[in-house]
């Protein structure tokens, strides 16, 4: 059977995979818990009736605020086919953010996870006079009713009629979901995304030739819209979801699942490959000097045109190195999607050559969220590009080079702001995505920063920052670089430093380390850093290169505010916090 509405996905599975062994799967006291297709689909349907004994109607909003976990489906799906509303949150925002959002949305019913995000929402709950029911997902003992409660409620009232009525009356063009926006600045917006938004978004993926297999590994939110899409994904090829149990469990999740594929983001294959580089500096002379030669081949790797020397030499790595790396990570990797930011060419060449082979993606949740990723067609892979547009999206570059979309991924808008929709849909039906492009020859879309992010020196010069960060990145030293300068003579940076690898390069050069604050003042750690601006600056134009820095104690996370839910900079917080320190730059 074809699916029109994201609800369809569970029949199709049914019809399709019966005997997969696990749609869903997570890690519950040590052991894993499969959720086969059938048991899905049940405990969805019964989430459903207690809903509808409830009251709740077609229309209202249901707010999920938890983890990855096989319960998040079956809310999402049990919400959307009584034509309800889901609202995924982010469980790391703040707490203005969940009180905008919640009285924003006027959301009816909503599920928190965990005793954190329980004293988190709690206190601004007596505030949104929409809400009428707070469930948790487990039994917490705080008197506040849980998810068991309300499967068994609708266990004991079924209504399996009634939920056909309301699944047969909605369009493929009605709203499905409202995905608030984490942003970088400002209050996070609403946008509306309908069914055929992300249906279209499956039915053409599924199109683009993988050697599609059946475990997948999922860490990635689920209310990031790049991972709960792949997920609908995994669905409807009939790939069983195995959810990891942390970010921190990746390694010994991938170890235990051996999957063949998962969606990642830029940061976290830095870090597998940071833990690399480093597992060399201990071996012999000899090993090092394979390892590392081993290193920078992968660093160099190019899909096409390797000479026949260069072919030789990828079967020696592999068979001295890459084969060890691969047994030492885990899996047996078909494809790794890499989304959410911009991702180094060197990481998606290292990567592909040692055999987890990176595709990368871009997006926007407005665009539901894939305008164009890396395939395997002529011309549809190569890095440093995003790939070809997917199917049925036309994309093109507007004014500044600004790349505009049109087509079936495209929003509905943004929920009660038809102004700001406006703003950003032009009369013509083109997203203005607000992302600097360009095109090669053989058509692959290049991300190249962002319009608001470009900035003008006091001499007249446009920077484009995020080239700048993006290369510098490929520093092991450096862990975050934002780029200033709007106005000054010349752009300056802000460094949050691998803390990780500064220590061993100062141990390996019998610096005493100490504290972070300690670290970034040592005159040798100051010049070594130098010395690599020196370098990167080699990169840029005169008037682009960075004349001086600072190095920063504090690193950036979502924890403390400095990056988003995705990982991007927040660059109004990273100024306002260290305003003293650039100002002190440019002085």
């Amino acid at each position: 059977m074809e699916i029109s509405r994201l609800y369809d996905i569970l029949d199709r599975y049914l019809e399709k995979f019966p005997n997969q062994d696990a749609a869903l799967a997570c890690k519950r006291e040590g052991k894993w818990r499969k959720f086969s297709i059938q048991e899905y689909i049940d405990l969805t349907n019964q989430i459903s009736y207690g809903m509808l004994k409830l009251g709740i109607e077609p229309g209202d909003r249901i707010g999920i605020v938890s983890n990855n976990r096989p319960e998040w489906n079956m809310l999402d799906f049990a919400t959307m086919q009584i034509g309800a509303i889901s609202i995924p949150i982010y469980a790391t925002i703040s707490q203005d953010d969940y009180r905008y959002i919640l009285n924003h949305s006027e959301m009816k019913m909503i599920f928190i996870e965990g005793k954190e995000l329980r004293l988190k929402v709690m206190p601004i709950l007596p505030e949104i006079k929409s809400l009428k029911y707070v469930y948790t997902f487990v039994d917490q003992g705080t008197g506040l009713p849980f998810l068991e409660q309300l499967i068994q409620l609708g266990r004991e009232n079924p209504a399996p009629e009634k939920l056909q009525q309301l699944k047969a009356m909605q369009k493929p063009g009605d709203m499905a979901t409202i995905v608030y926006t984490s942003g970088t600045t400002g209050n996070p917006k609403g946008v509306m995304l309908s069914h055929s938004n992300i249906v279209n978004q499956v039915l053409n993926l599924k199109q683009i030739p993988a050697e599609w297999d059946k475990i997948a590994l999922s860490f990635l939110p689920l209310c990031h819209a790049y991972e709960r899409m792949l997920v609908y994904l995994y669905q409807y090829l009939g790939i069983s979801v195995y959810y990891a149990e942390n970010l921190g469990t990746i390694g010994e999740n991938i170890k235990e699942v051996n999957p063949n594929i998962m969606a990642t983001v830029p940061r976290v294959l830095e870090k597998m490959y940071d833990k690399l580089y480093m597992a060399g500096k201990k071996l012999p002379t000899f090993n090092r000097f394979v390892y590392y030669r081993a290193i920078n081949f992968a660093n160099k790797y190019q899909l096409e045109g390797m000479s026949r020397w260069n072919k030789k030499l990828h079967k020696f790595f592999d068979k001295m190195v890459y084969s060890k790396w691969r047994e030492a990570i885990g899996g047996d990797f078909d494809i790794v999607v890499s989304g959410g930011s911009a991702l180094q060419p060197q990481m998606a060449s290292f990567f592909s050559a040692i055999g987890m082979p990176v595709f990368e993606g871009y997006g926007l949740t407005e665009t539901s969220p894939v305008i164009a990723v890396n395939q395997r067609v002529k011309n549809g892979r190569k890095f440093g590009t995003v790939g070809l547009p997917i199917p049925g999206v036309e994309v093109k570059l507007g004014d500044q080079d600004e790349i505009l979309c049109r087509g079936h991924n495209v929003m509905l808008g943004y929920y009660k702001d038809p102004e700001l929709t406006a703003q950003v849909i032009d009369a013509d039906g083109w997203f203005h995505t607000g992302d600097i492009g360009k095109f090669t020859p053989e058509g692959q879309l290049i991300i190249t920063g962002r319009i608001k992010s470009l900035f003008k020196t006091s001499n007249g010069k446009y920077v484009n920052p995020e080239s700048i960060e993006t290369k510098f990145a490929e520093s092991p030293l450096i862990e975050n670089i934002i780029v200033v300068g709007e106005n000054k003579k010349f752009p300056a940076a802000l460094i949050s430093p691998s803390f990780e690898y500064l220590k061993s390069w100062c141990e390996s050069h019998k610096i005493s380390c100490g504290s972070a604050e300690e670290m970034i003042e040592n005159e040798h750690v100051i010049r070594r850093f130098r010395d690599e601006v020196k370098h990167y600056n080699n990169f840029f134009g005169e008037f682009e290169q960075i004349r001086r820095f600072q190095l920063v104690a504090e690193e950036w996370t979502p924890q403390n505010g400095f990056l988003s839910p995705t990982l991007k900079l927040k660059i109004n917080v990273i100024e306002e916090y260290y305003a003293a320190k650039i100002e002190k730059l440019f002085s």
